[in-house]
């Protein structure tokens, strides 16, 4: 949730006619962080307050460039859904809206989709309609041409979320977090669908209890294209220390382990045939590693965006040093101001623009 400047449209119970496109923030020093920590694309999601979320936003991190520069041209078309604790607001106490339970949750899926259903029908048959933006969005999942990304944890609401998806006709494209995926790894792999976990997060809120470190190895094992995700301002910048964690707890090659942080979601993002990989014809998005991007003792040198270097580490510490001996002459400055008798002013606080699911 990076590069934001709001990331929860929390009012009702679904927001799919919100972008993500629309609060882009080029100047969040997240990107900067992220470039050096080797990481060059990332999926912006909408929060989890409610069941259906806003549409994902796609970025290059062209550290310098305007909001528009940093969107993927072409994009896969995505939106954030979301299960659980969130959204049936048992962590804001709030009760102002449907759903307040897990058994509303599924109720709001069945019943959009068939306003959607509904409403596509009429669109594609010639009949009259009012134009609905949330309709037309959900329309496009119906007919394959939007991808869900979905907040997860329970395996009953794993299992409750395809079958609703398959009663419509349709696939989930990725369950993120998905902590209990391991129990249900066989059922995801015959859905078809893609899993973005944390390598070793548990017991943060109740339903996060049974997540074990061994849930992307076996997701993984069981035939589910699995990737690491973040969903942390610090996490993304050790995203190749959280892929080596698998080898730990799994027993994963060290190819497979690195697959979870380049191809995997590259795949998960419909970009496979652009970005995660080496190869001639794709983007030159590229890191040059100081060592094993495996191990935490490497650090990413060099991140290129086709072809263009956005990080580089040897121009970070000259950077490092003239913002340092820059300050240094600013605090003598204020300092001989001070003592002179002038006028000083306190420092003024800057407003914190850092986001995680639960934000509002």
């Amino acid at each position: 949730h990076i590069a934001a400047l709001s990331v929860n449209e929390s009012g009702q119970n679904s927001s799919a006619e919100v972008k993500m496109e629309d609060v882009v923030d080029p100047e969040h020093m997240g990107i900067y962080r992220s470039l050096a920590g080797g990481v060059t694309s990332l999926q912006l999601l909408h929060g989890s307050a409610n069941p259906i979320g806003g549409r994902s936003a796609i970025l290059k991190l062209k550290w310098g460039e305007e909001a528009d520069g940093l969107i993927y041209d072409n994009s896969p078309k995505f939106i954030k859904f979301a299960l659980g604790e969130n959204v049936k607001q048992s962590n804001w106490g709030s009760f102002s809206r449907f759903p307040q339970t897990r058994m509303g949750v599924e109720q709001l899926y069945m019943n959009y989709f068939q306003r959607a259903k509904e409403y596509d029908t009429k669109k594609k048959n010639g009949e009259p309609y009012r134009y609905d933006e949330e309709m037309e969005v959900l329309a496009e999942i119906l007919n394959g041409e939007r991808f869900i990304s979905c907040h997860s944890y329970v395996q009953s609401e794993i299992n409750m979320m395809m079958k609703v998806a398959e009663h419509f006709g349709f696939r989930i494209n990725t369950f993120t977090h998905i902590l209990e995926g391991y129990k249900v790894a066989d059922k995801m792999a015959e859905h078809g669908v893609g899993a973005g976990t944390f390598s070793d997060w548990w017991a943060y809120k109740f339903e996060v209890n049974d997540a074990i470190p061994y849930n992307a190895a076996i997701m993984q094992k069981q035939g589910v294209v699995t990737a690491i995700n973040s969903d942390d301002r610090e996490m993304i910048r050790r995203l190749n220390q959280e892929a080596a964690k698998t080898i730990k707890y799994g027993g994963m090659t060290e190819l497979e382990a690195w697959k979870m942080v380049t191809i995997n979601p590259a795949k998960l993002l419909h970009l496979d045939d652009r970005v995660g990989s080496i190869k001639e014809g794709k983007d030159a998005d590229l890191v040059l590693w100081s060592g094993s991007p495996l191990s935490v003792y490497s650090k990413a040198e060099k991140t290129m965006i086709e072809g263009i270097t956005y990080f580089d580490l040897e121009t970070d510490k000259k950077n490092r040093e003239a913002i340092k001996k820059e300050r240094n002459e600013l605090v003598t400055m204020m300092l001989k101001e001070k003592s002179s008798g002038k006028k000083t002013q306190g420092p003024k606080q800057s407003v914190k623009r850092d986001f995680t699911c639960e934000s509002l």
